[in-house]
């Protein structure tokens, strides 16, 4: 239940930033990117393309959502037995803290809650298992002119009831609207 409420805060958000960049006020910028991700949890390498919306509300706060839906599967060993392992979503929504550096270019820290649902599958068997996660990260971006640019960072994710944690790198193309 958890997982549905925090996805549906998450698209709601999403949904809601169209509506925002027709309405933005001075100083404020609305953007969005895309890129690739790669996690790192308990010895497995996931993959996955990544989707975020945001609004910076001032020059140094703002507020968005992330979604990523998982490309790249990893295997583990467990009992003698490879058990394949992949990514099929995860969603959240953060705070960010913005710092200018100059006109083309900020540093950034941000802190959200997420859920994300991996897939277990070995001889014909799958199951699927879900978590619930603090996460935490810093990261920067470039713009090359007005409107397009790149952007990098990294997010850690802490997942609740002794879940353990990942490691996540990220890398995109950012665009203002």
């Amino acid at each position: 239940m958890k997982s549905f409420i925090t996805v549906a805060a998450s698209l709601a958000v999403l949904a809601a930033v169209p509506a925002a960049v027709q309405a933005q006020p001075m100083g404020s910028e609305v953007y969005g990117s895309v890129g690739y991700a790669q996690s790192r949890a308990d010895g497995l390498d996931l993959g996955a393309v990544q989707g975020r919306l945001g609004t910076k509300i001032n020059p140094y706060f703002g507020v968005e959502g992330e979604l990523a839906l998982g490309i790249k599967d990893d295997s583990v060993r467990v009992g003698g037995a490879n058990v394949d392992v992949e990514l099929e979503h995860s969603a959240a929504i953060y705070g960010v803290g913005f710092l200018p550096i100059n006109p083309n270019a900020d540093l950034f820290a941000r802190v959200g809650y997420g859920t994300t649902e991996v897939k277990a599958s070995a001889g014909g068997v799958s199951a699927k298992a879900d978590g619930e996660s603090w996460n935490y990260g810093v990261g920067g971006r470039y713009f090359l002119d007005a409107k397009n640019g790149v952007r990098a960072d990294y997010t850690r994710q802490e997942f609740q009831d002794d879940g353990g944690s990942a490691n996540v790198w990220s890398v995109g193309y950012v665009r203002k609207f």
